[in-house]
């Protein structure tokens, strides 16, 4: 079912974070997805909005910056630990998660990327701004917990076209 009211269902991406989701992207047959950990959602320039964190040094940063298209797939509670864990410590370079760790997946309702189908809440978006972040602008504290190794992220601003649940 498509929805258009996304923040229904932000509270169960919020709670689910701190354990993971899924942010897939696509660049033509390439299809990768990889677990996100950071997030936010909420409205800006009057379009509701999700805000993604990826690493330069990840693969889904080369994807997404060819295809400004991505989804992010909330598990149900508890399920899916080992595939979070797994599509969080393994790159997609060359390996296909799909197959690898036999997620099952169709396409998305709005955009030309896929959506996880075990999973029960879906965001597609499109990427209507980025922004790459600027060490000398984060606070000292951050930058030694999180960027020991300059490895900082992209933030892409998806626009969500559609939040979509699966019973």
């Amino acid at each position: 079912m498509l929805l258009n009211k996304y923040h229904e269902y932000a509270p169960k991406l919020i709670e689910q974070l701190s354990k993971g989701a899924f942010l897939t992207t696509t660049d033509g047959d390439n299809k990768n997805t990889m677990t996100i950990g950071w997030a936010t959602i909420g409205r800006i320039w009057n379009k509701p909005m999700l805000v993604v964190a990826v690493r330069y040094s990840r693969h889904t940063y080369k994807l997404l910056e060819k295809n400004k298209y991505f989804t992010v797939s909330v598990p149900r509670s508890d399920k899916m630990k080992e595939e979070l864990k797994l599509c969080g410590t393994k790159s997609g370079k060359n390996l296909d998660k799909f197959v690898e760790y036999n997620l099952a997946y169709q396409e998305g309702k709005t955009v030309d990327v896929p959506v996880l189908s075990d999973c029960a809440y879906h965001f597609e978006c499109r990427v209507a701004y980025q922004q790459a972040m600027e060490p000398v602008a984060l606070d000292e504290e951050l930058k030694a917990k999180f960027y020991q190794d300059d490895d900082y992220h992209v933030l892409y601003y998806g626009e969500i076209l559609a939040s979509i649940v699966f019973s």
